[in-house]
């Protein structure tokens, strides 16, 4: 399935994406308030898949697939070609900061290059959402964990992010990242490591690879996470860029108000936002 968070005549709602539209399953739910609420039993939301459509996907404005998630955790240096274009030695163990909902819009929204930098840098990337709940758990084990996968575009502030060793400041500037368009289930992806990721600014490429170039895959990123806390359903992990960054080309290339930029994965769909000044928002 691919599901959806959307809003629709300004009401929030979720559902199930056909061919024919989208699905509201929260219409049709309304003991279960959101999405995240049903990743631990998706049950309810298959038997909804062979529903009529109730909206038009032009008609409805899409958020985050997970709009509030408690817990969105980032990875970085996490790509061995985009370690490589860094310089860094490969990190002994995930390097992990966090992102904040508020930092995040859907398809389609707008990305906002706020006022105090000109230093605006894409970062396409695959994120996983948990729908079991655990702690401890085994590698081997993790993806029985998964609800399924999406786009998503860690957004930069690169002279924020450096600072200081800190990461967070530059990855949580309001409306700075996108998620999305939609949460597409494991049984409908298969393998997440024969995917390819391709990132495009304006029409050109400028990151490309396949999803078994990163250093932690996501079994083992959900392993070493569930040691820190218990991951439970809705927790987002993006699971970091690849090669190509802006920062990293000489000249660098940021984006800037006017451009549009897309992150799209095979199976997962294309995740296109386009950018504006802060000022315009």
């Amino acid at each position: 399935m691919k599901l959806v968070s959307f809003l629709a005549g300004g009401r929030p709602g979720y559902g199930i994406v056909t061919d024919a539209g989208i699905v509201d399953a929260g219409a049709r739910l309304p003991d279960r308030p959101d999405l995240a609420s049903l990743l631990a039993d998706p049950g309810p939301l298959a038997a909804l898949a062979g529903a009529p459509a109730d909206h038009a996907l032009a008609d409805v404005t899409l958020l985050p697939p997970i709009p509030d998630s408690r817990r969105i955790i980032c990875i970085g240096l996490n790509y061995k070609t985009h370690i490589a274009e860094t310089g860094h030695e490969p990190p002994a163990h995930p390097i992990l900061f966090p992102r904040y909902p508020d930092s995040l819009v859907g398809a389609d929204a707008p990305l906002v290059r706020p006022r105090v930098s000109e230093r605006f840098d894409f970062e396409g990337e695959l994120a996983v959402v948990i729908g079991r709940p655990g702690r401890h758990i085994a590698a081997a084990d993790a993806l029985a964990h998964v609800a399924g996968y999406a786009c998503f575009n860690d957004g930069s502030i690169r002279d924020f992010q450096r600072h200081t060793s800190q990461f967070l400041p530059g990855k949580n500037f309001a409306a700075s990242g996108s998620f999305g368009p939609w949460l597409v289930t494991p049984d409908e992806v298969g393998d997440v490591g024969a995917l390819q990721l391709t990132t495009r600014l304006n029409g050109e490429i400028v990151q490309q690879t396949g999803i078994d170039d990163l250093l932690f895959d996501v079994p083992a990123l959900i392993a070493y996470v569930s040691q820190i806390w218990e991951v439970r359903p809705g927790d987002v992990i993006a699971t970091g860029t690849t090669g190509g960054v802006g920062a990293a080309r000489k000249p660098p290339l940021w984006m800037k108000p006017g451009d549009r930029v897309e992150v799209a994965i095979d199976r997962l769909g294309t995740l296109a936002n386009t950018v504006v000044e802060e000022d315009q928002a």
